[in-house]
């Protein structure tokens, strides 16, 4: 299955020359399991940009099991601009440091789901890089950016463990101020990951204006939606949840992975952790660029390489063209 995220301002022209860094076209196709983030740093750009001439997309190809395949080349890759088929110039396979913001909900819909919930946390931050640096954002019918970016992830397991479910939700107000306490990191790739029902009924914040703040915004954002029915019926803000975080992550170029069990809650953190760690970048100079400030739809297609058939592929819908 393919699948496609987010349309992304970019900046005018990048002053820096951008060098391509190609894997060997004979390089071993693999999956990687779960596991800790790959020992090995890479300092490639890993959001969207372009000077004038190259176009750096973040790309994440994943197999039936939610595990990033690895080891493909610039023959496995198409890629479309604005309709029109571009020249791979450049892949390169990236794990540079990251910001991550934690955006937990502890409103009264998550009573019996924090505990999983905070075991979801620190799962997913045992998949840290030492040079990743992460933030906890908590809301209800408040949002309270509970911790502020730090390098210790202990840190913001301490603060979950004073977390009580109580209240309304304001999940798109506390998305808000995620994007924008990201904009403090120095940190070259950025990503908020949410773990909530997805239900709102509390926050200032419209969805059309989050969703515009996220294609305005380079942060990859992941949710884990729990989605439990336990046969009784849902509110009309829990039933809108799904739908709700799934829009919302798809503007970005992540993903919602939906959660019917509290139990898959840890699982589930860890395949995000290491997906976040296990991103393609690809590069190529557009034939139809012009510093016209038009919109760009951007298409990847995935050319499965034997041995595997059906992959999951994100990446950002399009970008819009600096502007003179």
């Amino acid at each position: 299955m393919l699948r496609g995220k987010a349309e992304q301002t970019l900046p005018f022209a990048l002053l820096a020359v951008l060098g391509f860094w190609v894997l060997g076209a004979g390089a071993q196709v693999s999956i990687q399991p779960r596991q800790t983030a790959l020992a090995a740093k890479r300092s490639v750009p890993s959001t969207m940009r372009v000077d004038t001439s190259l176009v750096l997309i973040p790309v994440g190809v994943t197999d039936l099991l939610n595990r990033p395949v690895t080891g493909l080349d610039r023959s496995n890759f198409r890629v479309f601009d604005s309709n029109v088929e571009q020249q791979v110039l450049s892949l390169t396979f990236d794990d540079a440091p990251i910001a991550v913001g934690l955006v937990f909900d502890t409103s009264g819909s998550m009573d019996g789901k924090m505990a999983k919930s905070r075991a979801a946390v620190g799962e997913f931050l045992r998949t840290a890089n030492p040079e990743d640096e992460f933030f906890l954002v908590e809301f209800n019918d408040k949002v309270h950016l509970t911790q502020p970016l730090t390098a210790d992830p202990s840190e913001i397991q301490a603060r979950l463990g004073n977390a009580a479910p109580h209240g309304r939700t304001a999940l798109l107000d506390a998305i808000g101020l995620s994007l924008g306490e990201l904009k403090k990191s120095s940190k070259p790739r950025k990503a908020l990951v949410i773990f909530s029902d997805g239900g709102d009924n509390r926050s200032r914040l419209t969805e059309k204006e989050v969703r515009g703040m996220v294609r305005e915004g380079d942060a990859l954002i992941y949710a884990m939606g729990i989605f439990e029915m336990n046969g009784t019926s849902l509110r009309a803000e829990e039933a809108a949840g799904p739908s709700l975080l799934h829009e919302i992550t798809e503007a970005s170029g992540g993903r919602l992975f939906p959660v019917g069990d509290v139990n898959d809650l840890p699982d589930m953190a860890n395949r995000i952790g290491v997906e976040l760690h296990n991103q393609y970048v690809l590069g190529y100079a557009p034939s139809n660029l012009l510093p016209d400030g038009k919109r760009h739809k951007v298409r990847v297609k995935v050319i499965p390489p034997r041995r595997l058939s059906s992959l999951h592929v994100d990446w950002r819908l399009g970008y819009r063209a600096p502007a003179q």
